[in-house]
C-alpha cells in the first residue's frame, strides 16, 4: 500500500516525537519537530555540534512557539536529575519579590533598613539609609566590591555592616549577598522562605516537582544561589517569562513585573563582568541580564543559562560545568537564530534522525588537567 506524502510525514513526525520525548517533569511541555515550528533541524544540529565542543555541557533544551524542538543530556546527566542553578537562582528570587509586591507586602521603593531594625548598625551611613529594595534587585546597592558570604553563612547583620561608598542606584556591582537580602525580605514580610512562598504561586502551577533550595542558618533561602531544578523546569520558567507571566490562561506573574524585571534598569558595560563578552554589556534588570538580539536571560556560574528571545518566540535552557558563557551564547546566535523562519518548514526526516542520534549519544567530557 502506498502512503500519501502528508500521511507519511505525519507518521514520521509521530515516530520522531516518541523517540525524543523523555520522562521528565509533571505537565511536560509539548514536543515537536523543529521544522513544524519553523526551525531547520540543520540549525539545531549546528548548535549542538558547537556546544558539544565545550568542556562540558550537561544539558540543553530549545523551545519554540511553546514546543520543545531539541533536547539532550550529556551522560551521566539525565532528564529527571535536578541540577544546581548557581546564580540562575537569582531570577527565581526576583520573581518571589515581584509576587510579594503584587500582593501588597512590600514595594521596590521601600528602604532596606525598614525590614531589619534589629540587624542595622547603630549609626548607619546615609547611603545605607538610602538603599532601596530596587537597588538590591538591580545590583546597584552602592557597594564598591561584592561582599563575600563566608562558608555560605549569610546574615542580614553582616550585609548591613558592609561599607556603602556609592549612592545606591548609581553603581552596578554584582552582588550575590544583595540577592540574599531580597530573599530575607520576602521571608520578613511573608513568614515563609522564598522556596515555600513560590511553591503554590510558581512551582506547582508550572508542574515543577520537588524543588530544593539551600537555606542560610538564619532561615531564609540563600536567594542568590542554591536552587536545584531539572532542565525542563528551567525551560518552563523561561517560557513563562516569554509569555509575559501567563501560563495555561492564568496570569501567574503580573505582566508589569515581567516587563520591569527584564528591562534595562542599570548600565553594566563598565563592570567587571563586561569582560566576559558583549552579552554582559547590555544592561541589567531585576536579577535578569539583558542580551544582544533584544533578548534577556538568567544565568549562573559554570554556564547555567535560561535565554529568552522574544523576537523569535524562543527559549534556550542550558546546564553545564564549564567556563564558556559567551561561547554558549554565540552558539545560539550563530546557529539557532539563522535557522528560524516565520512559518513551518518542510519536514527533514534525515536531519531529524541525525539530531536524534546526536542528542542520544552525548557524553560529558571534562577538560584535561
Amino acid at each position: 500500500m502506498k502512503l500519501r506524502l502528508p500521511a507519511l510525514l505525519q507518521i514520521t513526525t509521530a515516530l520522531w516525537l516518541a523517540a525524543m520525548l523523555p520522562a521528565t517533569a509533571a505537565d511536560p511541555l509539548p514536543r515537536s519537530t523543529p521544522e513544524a515550528q519553523g526551525v531547520s533541524s540543520k540549525g539545531v544540529i549546528g548548535f549542538l555540534e558547537a556546544v558539544d565542543k565545550i568542556n562540558t555541557l550537561h544539558s540543553f533544551m530549545i523551545v519554540r512557539h511553546g514546543h520543545v524542538i531539541g533536547e539532550g543530556w550529556w551522560k551521566p546527566e539525565a532528564a529527571d536529575k535536578p541540577h544546581v542553578l548557581w546564580s540562575l537562582s537569582k531570577s527565581f528570587c526576583s520573581t518571589a519579590v515581584g509576587l510579594a509586591v503584587a500582593e501588597g507586602k512590600l514595594s521596590v521603593d521601600d528602604p532596606v533598613l525598614k525590614f531589619f531594625p534589629n540587624e542595622a548598625p547603630a549609626e548607619p551611613s546615609e547611603n545605607l539609609k538610602a538603599m532601596k529594595v530596587r537597588d538590591l534587585l538591580s545590583m546597584s546597592g552602592g557597594h564598591d566590591v561584592e561582599p563575600k558570604i563566608p562558608n555560605h553563612v549569610a546574615t542580614a547583620k553582616e550585609f548591613l555592616a558592609q561599607p556603602v561608598p556609592h549612592k545606591p542606584g548609581t553603581h552596578f556591582q554584582y552582588n550575590t549577598y544583595g540577592t540574599y537580602m531580597c530573599s530575607a525580605i520576602v521571608t520578613k514580610v511573608t513568614g515563609q522562605t522564598v522556596l515555600e512562598f513560590l511553591k503554590p504561586r510558581l512551582f506547582e502551577p508550572l508542574g515543577i516537582e520537588n524543588p530544593v533550595w539551600d537555606a542560610s542558618p538564619e532561615g531564609p533561602s540563600l536567594g542568590g544561589y542554591g536552587l536545584y531544578l531539572r532542565t525542563e523546569d528551567i525551560a518552563k520558567f523561561g517560557q513563562l517569562y516569554l509569555q509575559k507571566g501567563k501560563w495555561n490562561g492564568k496570569q501567574l506573574i503580573p505582566e508589569e513585573w515581567v516587563a520591569q524585571a527584564t528591562s534595562k534598569q542599570v548600565p553594566n558595560d563598565k563592570a567587571g563582568h563586561a569582560k566576559i563578552g558583549v552579552d554582559w554589556q547590555q544592561g541589567y534588570g531585576f536579577q535578569f541580564w539583558r542580551c544582544t538580539h533584544h533578548a534577556f536571560r538568567g544565568d549562573g556560574r559554570a554556564g547555567q543559562l535560561c535565554v529568552v528571545i522574544p523576537e523569535q518566540d524562543m527559549v534556550v535552557a542550558i546546564t553545564a560545568d564549564a567556563n564558556a558563557f559567551q561561547t554558549e551564547m554565540n552558539a545560539i546566535w550563530d546557529n539557532l537564530l539563522p535557522a528560524c523562519g516565520d512559518k513551518a518548514l518542510p519536514e527533514d526526516a534525515a536531519s531529524q534522525e541525525k539530531l536524534k542520534q546526536l542528542s542520544s549519544a552525548l557524553v560529558a567530557h571534562p577538560a584535561k588537567k
